[in-house]
Protein backbone atom coordinates (compact mmCIF):
# COMPACT_ATOMS: atom_id res chain seq x y z
CA UNK A 1 0.00 0.00 0.00
CA UNK A 2 1.30 3.44 -0.93
CA UNK A 3 1.40 6.35 1.14
CA UNK A 4 -1.36 8.31 -1.44
CA UNK A 5 -3.95 5.51 -1.11
CA UNK A 6 -5.74 5.03 2.22
CA UNK A 7 -6.32 2.05 3.73
CA UNK A 8 -9.13 -0.35 3.53
CA UNK A 9 -10.37 1.44 7.29
CA UNK A 10 -10.18 5.34 6.06
CA UNK A 11 -11.91 4.31 2.66
CA UNK A 12 -14.82 2.97 4.69
CA UNK A 13 -15.12 5.39 6.93
CA UNK A 14 -15.24 7.79 3.59
CA UNK A 15 -17.77 6.07 2.34
CA UNK A 16 -19.82 6.31 5.56
CA UNK A 17 -19.48 9.80 6.27
CA UNK A 18 -20.44 10.80 2.86
CA UNK A 19 -23.79 8.00 2.95
CA UNK A 20 -24.80 9.89 6.38
CA UNK A 21 -25.71 12.89 5.48
CA UNK A 22 -27.54 11.54 2.25
CA UNK A 23 -29.58 8.97 5.19
CA UNK A 24 -30.64 12.35 6.92
CA UNK A 25 -31.72 14.03 3.88
CA UNK A 26 -32.81 11.78 0.94
CA UNK A 27 -32.14 12.70 -2.74
CA UNK A 28 -31.44 9.23 -4.76
CA UNK A 29 -33.16 6.67 -3.08
CA UNK A 30 -36.47 8.82 -1.46
CA UNK A 31 -37.67 11.99 -1.68
CA UNK A 32 -35.29 14.42 0.00
CA UNK A 33 -36.47 15.98 3.16
CA UNK A 34 -36.73 19.95 1.97
CA UNK A 35 -39.17 18.64 -0.97
CA UNK A 36 -41.24 16.50 1.88
CA UNK A 37 -41.79 19.51 3.24
CA UNK A 38 -42.22 22.20 0.73
CA UNK A 39 -45.24 24.00 0.21
CA UNK A 40 -47.05 22.91 3.41
CA UNK A 41 -48.92 25.52 5.16
CA UNK A 42 -49.37 25.60 8.65
CA UNK A 43 -52.92 24.30 8.63
CA UNK A 44 -52.02 21.54 6.35
CA UNK A 45 -48.97 20.49 8.49
CA UNK A 46 -51.07 19.86 11.32
CA UNK A 47 -54.18 18.26 10.45
CA UNK A 48 -54.19 14.67 10.66
CA UNK A 49 -55.67 12.56 7.93
CA UNK A 50 -58.49 10.35 9.48
CA UNK A 51 -56.94 7.11 9.96
CA UNK A 52 -53.51 7.89 10.04
CA UNK A 53 -51.98 8.87 14.10
CA UNK A 54 -50.04 12.22 13.29
CA UNK A 55 -50.03 15.14 11.54
CA UNK A 56 -47.12 16.08 9.08
CA UNK A 57 -46.03 18.52 11.90
CA UNK A 58 -46.14 15.47 14.73
CA UNK A 59 -44.02 13.67 12.75
CA UNK A 60 -41.45 16.53 12.21
CA UNK A 61 -41.64 17.73 15.57
CA UNK A 62 -41.23 14.02 17.20
CA UNK A 63 -38.45 13.78 14.47
CA UNK A 64 -36.96 17.20 16.18
CA UNK A 65 -36.99 15.49 19.56
CA UNK A 66 -35.07 12.40 18.85
CA UNK A 67 -32.39 14.09 16.52
CA UNK A 68 -32.02 17.15 19.77
CA UNK A 69 -31.27 13.64 22.10
CA UNK A 70 -28.94 12.24 20.00
CA UNK A 71 -26.95 15.77 19.39
CA UNK A 72 -26.94 16.28 22.84
CA UNK A 73 -25.24 12.76 23.38
CA UNK A 74 -22.97 13.26 20.93
CA UNK A 75 -21.87 17.12 21.75
CA UNK A 76 -21.28 16.33 25.44
CA UNK A 77 -20.00 12.90 24.78
CA UNK A 78 -21.90 11.15 27.35
CA UNK A 79 -25.16 8.60 27.52
CA UNK A 80 -28.47 10.08 28.76
CA UNK A 81 -31.39 8.30 29.86
CA UNK A 82 -33.86 6.75 27.55
CA UNK A 83 -37.28 8.28 27.65
CA UNK A 84 -39.42 6.63 29.83
CA UNK A 85 -42.38 6.43 27.52
CA UNK A 86 -42.71 6.48 23.74
CA UNK A 87 -45.48 9.85 24.20
CA UNK A 88 -42.52 11.74 26.04
CA UNK A 89 -40.75 11.74 22.31
CA UNK A 90 -44.23 13.07 20.72
CA UNK A 91 -44.48 16.75 21.32
CA UNK A 92 -48.36 18.35 20.73
CA UNK A 93 -47.85 20.48 17.99
CA UNK A 94 -50.40 23.44 16.48
CA UNK A 95 -50.94 25.07 13.54
CA UNK A 96 -49.22 28.42 14.93
CA UNK A 97 -46.12 26.08 15.84
CA UNK A 98 -45.00 24.70 12.39
CA UNK A 99 -42.97 27.43 11.48
CA UNK A 100 -40.64 27.17 14.76
CA UNK A 101 -40.64 23.08 14.17
CA UNK A 102 -39.83 23.49 10.73
CA UNK A 103 -37.20 25.61 11.26
CA UNK A 104 -35.94 24.05 14.36
CA UNK A 105 -35.82 20.64 11.84
CA UNK A 106 -33.43 22.81 9.59
CA UNK A 107 -30.83 23.86 12.26
CA UNK A 108 -30.91 20.26 13.77
CA UNK A 109 -30.28 19.41 10.47
CA UNK A 110 -27.21 21.42 9.89
CA UNK A 111 -26.04 20.31 13.74
CA UNK A 112 -25.55 16.96 12.40
CA UNK A 113 -23.92 18.12 9.47
CA UNK A 114 -20.86 18.86 11.68
CA UNK A 115 -20.93 15.46 12.99
CA UNK A 116 -21.51 13.11 9.98
CA UNK A 117 -17.81 13.38 8.83
CA UNK A 118 -16.12 13.55 11.88
CA UNK A 119 -12.58 11.51 12.06
CA UNK A 120 -13.81 9.67 15.43
CA UNK A 121 -17.28 8.18 14.16
CA UNK A 122 -16.22 4.67 15.74
CA UNK A 123 -15.89 6.23 19.23
CA UNK A 124 -18.11 4.82 21.66
CA UNK A 125 -20.35 7.49 23.09
CA UNK A 126 -23.83 5.88 24.05
CA UNK A 127 -23.46 2.81 26.44
CA UNK A 128 -22.16 0.15 23.41
CA UNK A 129 -23.20 2.58 20.35
CA UNK A 130 -20.92 4.65 18.73
CA UNK A 131 -20.84 7.72 16.95
CA UNK A 132 -21.18 6.66 13.89
CA UNK A 133 -23.68 4.03 14.81
CA UNK A 134 -25.88 6.36 16.53
CA UNK A 135 -25.99 9.15 13.61
CA UNK A 136 -26.96 6.13 11.15
CA UNK A 137 -29.57 5.00 13.23
CA UNK A 138 -31.26 8.25 13.23
CA UNK A 139 -30.58 9.18 10.02
CA UNK A 140 -32.64 5.78 9.33
CA UNK A 141 -35.08 6.77 11.83
CA UNK A 142 -35.51 10.22 10.31
CA UNK A 143 -35.72 8.51 6.75
CA UNK A 144 -38.68 6.46 8.36
CA UNK A 145 -40.87 9.28 9.15
CA UNK A 146 -40.45 11.38 6.49
CA UNK A 147 -41.52 8.45 4.37
CA UNK A 148 -44.79 8.47 6.74
CA UNK A 149 -44.79 12.61 5.97
CA UNK A 150 -45.14 11.57 1.75
CA UNK A 151 -48.00 9.31 3.19
CA UNK A 152 -49.35 11.90 5.26
CA UNK A 153 -49.29 14.33 2.63
CA UNK A 154 -50.75 12.01 0.15
CA UNK A 155 -53.75 11.18 2.47
CA UNK A 156 -54.38 14.84 2.64
CA UNK A 157 -54.16 15.86 -1.06
CA UNK A 158 -51.23 18.15 -0.28
CA UNK A 159 -48.62 15.37 -2.29
CA UNK A 160 -46.88 16.20 -4.38
CA UNK A 161 -44.94 19.31 -3.37
CA UNK A 162 -44.49 22.28 -5.38
CA UNK A 163 -41.31 21.33 -6.40
CA UNK A 164 -42.74 17.74 -7.68
CA UNK A 165 -41.97 14.28 -6.34
CA UNK A 166 -42.63 10.47 -6.87
CA UNK A 167 -46.48 9.88 -6.89
CA UNK A 168 -46.70 6.25 -7.12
Amino acid sequence: MTDTQPDRNERAQLAFARLLPKLFRGGQAFVGVEAALSGLDADTAARRPEGLPHSVAELVAHVNWWNRWMLDIIEMGQALPYPAHAADTWPAVTPQDWPRVKAEFYELLARVDTHTARPDLANPVNHDETIGELLADFALHTAHHFGQVVTVRQALGAWPPPGGGDTW
